[in-house]
């Protein structure tokens, strides 16, 4: 079954989240954290089919050792409630081969994020699941929320300027002092930028989709957008999945199933509704033409 899920939150000190551990996790990895001493050793996971880090030309060379790269950012991160980095899951395409999957990830991941300057260390799972279980292949992303300069040291996440009215006149806060607001440096974290990319992964799926002469499609618009009346499975990650996957039953899995059994009821009412107004339709046509007058009639 298709599906679309392209998801992107923070990776956050204010949340106690280690980007060191994060990104140990999601390679499969054991990696020192410099920063709070300590390892996160994830290298009995299973289902990790690939882990690699891509970098733009200007980056150090060595940051393509993953720890060397997240230490060097958490040090550079100041702030007790930091962000440290954007972290992407995408789900992959089943009707697509595991190398054409890879295929897509690496050219989404060097076209989109790369390109821009982004450090991306991004991973490809396909985890373990029982039998009869639906495969589930997605993709992990953490991209350092701060840039690089092009001397590879790491610049400023935002910059301040200066907050003017519709008259072009300086705004004075509180304080009577010049107001001012933070402005990102690169608009990576934008609204925009989120939407230009599910949009840009859409396009890409269905493209692979039109090329194997499949008549499957994806659409990163919400069933809202879309006008569809149905409500959203919640995304269950990692550790609810091996959970269900080892028959244990989770509050949000058995959310899940219940949104899915009222999907699907809703589904077969929409259904239904369609079929009694065929029949209406049908009935009063023939209705119509029992009724209607003949000219033998008018003659008679």
């Amino acid at each position: 079954m298709t599906s679309y899920h392209f998801h992107l939150t923070q990776v956050k000190r204010s949340r106690g989240q280690s980007v060191i551990a994060q990104a140990a996790y999601r390679a499969g990895e054991k990696l020192y954290s410099t920063y709070y001493g300590e390892s996160s050793d994830f290298t009995r996971k299973r289902g990790v089919v690939m882990a690699e880090i891509c970098l733009p030309d200007h980056a150090p060379r060595e940051y393509a050792d993953r720890e060397t790269l997240w230490n060097a950012l958490e040090w550079a991160e100041s702030g007790r409630k930091a962000q440290l980095a954007h972290s992407f899951d995408i789900t992959l395409m089943n009707e697509f081969s595991m190398e054409e999957n890879i295929e897509m990830a690496r050219a989404f991941v060097q076209e989109e994020l790369v390109s821009r300057g982004m450090i991306a260390d991004f991973a490809i799972h396909d985890p373990v699941r029982p039998k009869g279980a639906e495969p589930n292949p997605h993709i992990h992303i953490l991209v350092p929320i701060r840039p690089l300069k092009e001397d590879g040291t790491w610049g400023i996440k935002e910059k301040k300027i200066s907050v003017m009215d519709e008259q072009g006149n300086p705004v004075l806060d509180k304080n009577g002092k010049q107001a001012y607001r933070a402005v990102s440096t690169t608009g990576w974290s934008s609204k925009e930028m989120l939407i230009y990319l599910r949009k840009n992964w859409e396009n890409r799926c269905n493209e692979k989709f039109k090329e194997k002469g499949l008549s499957v499609r994806v659409d990163a618009r919400s069933f809202k957008e879309r006008g569809i009346d149905r409500i959203p499975m919640i995304h269950e990650g990692p550790h609810v999945r091996a959970m269900e996957a080892k028959g244990i039953r989770t509050a949000l899995g058995n959310l899940n199933r219940l949104i899915s059994q009222f999907n699907q009821i809703a589904m077969e009412i929409t259904v239904l509704k369609s079929w009694i107004s065929e029949k209406i339709y049908e009935l009063k046509r023939q209705m119509y033409y029992v009724q209607k007058p003949t000219l033998a009639g008018y003659l008679q």
